[in-house]
């Protein structure tokens, strides 16, 4: 294989097709015979604004010898592509008498359970939400009039809490066979075939939705079992080995299931079961997280601010950005998880505690941007050495917006020109927040801990710099954020993926503390299914 890469096109030029753009390709490089073709990347060179760029990576088979080819092409940015890593064949494991079992449906679990199914292992997947269809009403309805259900939400429900999100698959992680799996299972499932190549790819709340059931259909053909509404409430363990799981569902009924092994892919908000785990005796300890408020705009002023333009052609989407500044506290500003053309939504898992999240649609075409702005939180800011202290600390935050927006579940906003003089806000302008069911004008500073408010003031000065007048365009402050990633890490043993405190119990993905997004929990999550697979007979 070859890949040539640095194929710039002006966006008004791009070819309107992949068969376009091998002939361009054929033409650029003098390869005539090309056997095979396919777009490695896809990005956006947006460093300046007068000289906007598409840039492709493509990789080429070619019938002839390939090292001359190289030698002899006249285009420069090309080279030999060395053979793809491959992860291990999936074995076959059918006919186990005790079957695996997985907590949780969102991606960690969800790709456990996939390659469980298709070993043949005939995983159990519990889950304590509602199938995603039902959980969609279950939140339209909390966004409509307030009403929480505290076991299917936006954390809680098949998908997990990635299902009303963007869908952003970028990842921090190496991109290796683990995550090519799961981007080509995605697209099995329904996932535009779009992200196997763009730098930033994203799928959308709307099509998370169905995608998710099409993999649960795929699991169940496979062998695989479903059971929602259904919550686990204890680990049944013999010195040291897990021997089962105790669950309990919606009638209230209990049931004790067997098995020797036990993924738990259980997301970063099951707090009763961080509770519960911690009472078994796993391992765990406290990690950084970060807290702070979503932050919008209009979002024709980030696509002026990063294109030049207040409409970007089609094939540049709706802007994006990223930002981070370090200052002289110590402590970093930075955003998260941006949403463009999206809404800022209601994403509470228990009463009288507000939390809020980002969500964008695959068409991002929404009137408002919005991200996390978010200050570094350590184990020093807890107040406690114990491993669920940042629990606590989460839950003050979002008790404290719950009593600023007035109850219900309305949020505490500010608008950002008003946060940085500590004025009240009494009316709003270009920008009207789009979280549901609906907002209080309140002050941040009852909100937030004070060394998050004076990091985000001190911040936002430099953030001006990074994106012109960031801080005006009556920008809007919706809070609280406090749900970035999980506040403990469950000990594991790097060799089999296993609690250090109990045999057979797989921490995993997001709410374990080893990932930070929908790629990296499910490629977590195939790497816990393939140590099992390594240990059955």
């Amino acid at each position: 294989m070859i890949r040539i890469s640095n194929i710039k096109f002006r966006p008004k030029a791009v070819p309107d097709s992949t068969e376009a753009l091998k002939a361009y390709v054929a033409a650029l490089t003098g390869f005539t015979d090309i056997a095979y073709f396919r777009i490695a990347k896809r990005s956006v060179d947006a460093r300046k604004k007068e000289n906007l760029a598409v840039v492709y990576v493509c990789d080429v088979a070619l019938n002839g010898d390939e090292s001359r080819a190289v030698e002899t092409c006249p285009y420069k940015d090309i080279a030999l592509l060395a053979p793809a890593e491959r992860c291990p064949e999936i074995p076959w494991r059918p006919g186990k008498a005790l079957r695996p079992v997985i907590i949780g449906t969102g991606p960690a679990g969800l790709m456990a359970g996939l390659a469980l199914a298709q070993a043949g292992a005939n995983p159990i997947l519990i889950e304590r939400g509602k199938t995603v269809s039902k959980r969609r009403k279950d939140v339209n309805r909390f966004w409509k009039v307030g009403e929480l259900n505290e076991n299917s939400n936006v954390q809680f429900g098949e998908g997990g809490a990635g299902t009303f999100s963007d869908g952003k698959l970028t990842t921090g992680i190496k991109k290796d066979c683990w995550t090519q799996k799961v981007l080509e299972e995605f697209v099995a499932a329904g996932a535009p075939e779009e992200i196997m190549y763009l730098a930033k790819p994203h799928i959308g709340t709307d099509n998370l939705s169905y995608m998710v059931g099409n993999l649960r259909r795929k699991i169940l053909n496979l062998g695989g079992e479903y059971r929602f509404e259904t919550r686990l409430t204890d680990l049944i363990v013999k010195n040291g080995r897990l021997i089962g799981a105790k669950v309990v569902n919606a009638a209230g009924e209990t049931e004790e299931i067997a098995t020797d092994n036990v993924i738990l892919a259980i997301g970063h908000s099951a707090r009763d079961t961080f509770e519960m785990l911690y009472n078994k005796g796993v391992q765990m300890i406290q990690k950084p997280f970060a807290v702070g408020a979503r932050i919008e705009h209009p979002q024709k002023f980030i696509n002026k601010s990063q294109y030049g333009m207040v409409k970007p052609r089609r094939i540049l989407g709706a802007a994006d950005y990223k930002l981070a500044v370090h200052l002289d506290n110590g402590r970093s500003l930075y955003t998260f998880c941006m949403c463009p053309g999206g809404t800022v939504v209601a994403a509470a898992s228990e009463a009288g505690r507000l939390v809020t999240n980002g969500m964008s649609e695959y068409a991002r075409n929404k009137d408002n941007a919005n991200s996390a702005l978010l200050v570094d939180v350590i184990p020093a800011d807890f107040g406690s050495d114990h491993p669920l202290a940042g629990v606590e600390f989460q839950r003050r935050i979002e008790e404290n917006a719950f009593k600023a927006g007035g109850g219900l579940f309305r949020a505490p906003v500010q608008r950002v020109v008003d946060f940085l003089r500590d004025k009240e806000t009494v009316k709003f302008g270009e920008v009207i927040p789009s979280y549901l069911p609906g907002v209080e004008m309140a002050d941040m500073r009852a909100v937030l801990p004070d060394f998050v408010i004076e990091t985000m003031k001190a911040g936002f000065k430099k953030l001006d710099r990074k994106i012109r007048s960031f801080s005006a365009h009556d920008a809007i402050l919706t809070a609280a954020e406090t749900r970035t990633s999980s506040p403990i890490r469950m000990i594991r043993d790097p060799d089999t993926l296993q609690s250090v405190s109990i045999e057979g119990l797989y921490p995993c993905g997001e709410g374990a503390g080893y990932a930070g997004g929908i790629m990296s929990a499910a490629a977590d999550g195939l790497k816990c299914a393939y140590k099992i697979l390594s240990t059955l007979e």
